[in-house]
Parts: structure tokens; C-alpha cells; sequence
């Protein structure tokens, strides 16, 4: 007969009964056991927590390829939101231009119709110019980028300059000459505003 306590008797009961003959644990003996290893996100999982943070893109890559989105899928984002931005522009302007116009009215019926009118044309106006601005430096930046094979700031400001050109190009040479060089200029400030970083870095290392 087993003189031992009640609880080491169950324990050596069940284990020869499952034939595995060690002894088992209560809660009491696992209290002080840390459970290092284990998963925050559950207790039934043995897994290191860090093999779990993502910290790069969710998306695979071929090798070697570009990990930022080529010009034509960006096209669709800079098309979309150069004609909500000028929506909002031309509103707000017409906005203005409505008070100003119906200062000498009485608040009236036709006062707010002629401002609603001077709203609405002016943000359509503004929303279909910045549009087909979109659209031009969008179409040419994918075609010089698949002739070219190549995707850098080059092709931003040659395609500014060119959609510059081609929008004013019914206005005569002087007005293709102006497009061009505005094209030119405000590409070029984007191109040097993305390599800012880039270019003090360098300019910090020179002066080293």
C-alpha cells in the first residue's frame, strides 16, 4: 500500500497508467517557470515574437527591381488627386470672386445663385486644367521611362518641360518657350526637393 500523500499517489497512478511513468506538475510547481519564447499572440505557440514584426514591404520583389511604384501606376494617383486639388482651388476661388462680384446685391436668391454659378465654373476650370496637366506629365514621364530603360529624375524634369511645351504650344514659340522653362522649373525644384537629404549628406561629407 502507498503510504505517500493522496496527490503523489494520482500522480503515479496516471503515470503507469500511460505507460510513461514520470511524475507530473501542479499549477504550484509551474508558478515560478518563465515562459520565455513565447508568442504574446498565444500561449500555444513556441515562436520567438521578433521573427513576427514585419519591418519590410508586405509584397515580394523580383531581383534587383525597383521598390517604389513605377510611373504608371503612380499615374493614376497623381491624375486623380491634381483634379480634386483644383476643384478645391477653384471653389475656394470662386468663392471669392462670387462675394466680390455681388458685394453691391442684397442677399438675395439670385446673389446665391450667381455665387453657386462662379463656384462651380471655377472649380471645374481649375479641376480640368491641373487634370490635363496630370495627364501630359503622366504620359510622358512612362514613355521617356520605357525608352530610356531607366527611372530617375531625368525623366521628372524632361517631362515637365515637355508637357510645359505641348500645353502652351497654340499660343506661338514664345509661349512654348515660356511652358517649357515653367515645366522646367518647378520639376526641377520637386527633383531637388526629394534629393535634399541626399545632396546635404554629401555637401556634410565634402566639408569633413
Amino acid at each position: 500500500m502507498d503510504t505517500g500523500s493522496p496527490t503523489g499517489g494520482s500522480r503515479g497512478g496516471f503515470g503507469s497508467f500511460f505507460g510513461g511513468g514520470s511524475p507530473g506538475y501542479s499549477h504550484a510547481d509551474l508558478a515560478g517557470v518563465p515562459l520565455t519564447g513565447m508568442s504574446p499572440l498565444s500561449p500555444y505557440l513556441n515562436v520567438d515574437p521578433r521573427y513576427l514584426v514585419q519591418d519590410t514591404e508586405e509584397f515580394i520583389l523580383p531581383t534587383g527591381a525597383n521598390k517604389t511604384r513605377g510611373r504608371f501606376e503612380l499615374a493614376f494617383f497623381t491624375i486623380g488627386g491634381c483634379c480634386m486639388s483644383g476643384a478645391a482651388f477653384g471653389a475656394m476661388n470662386g468663392l471669392r470672386l462670387g462675394f466680390k462680384e455681388t458685394q453691391s446685391m442684397a442677399w438675395s436668391k439670385p446673389k446665391n445663385v450667381q455665387i453657386l454659378n462662379m463656384v462651380t465654373r471655377q472649380g471645374a476650370l481649375w479641376a480640368n486644367t491641373l487634370g490635363s496637366l496630370a495627364l501630359l506629365y503622366s504620359a510622358f514621364g512612362v514613355i521617356i521611362e520605357k525608352t530610356r530603360g531607366a527611372e530617375d529624375d531625368l525623366n521628372t524634369v524632361v517631362a515637365g518641360s515637355m508637357t510645359g511645351m505641348l500645353y502652351k504650344s497654340t499660343g506661338g514659340l514664345r509661349a512654348v518657350a515660356r511652358g517649357g522653362l515653367a515645366g522646367l522649373a518647378l520639376t526641377s525644384a520637386y527633383a531637388l526637393y526629394n534629393n535634399w537629404e541626399h545632396i546635404k549628406g554629401s555637401s556634410t561629407r565634402l566639408s569633413i
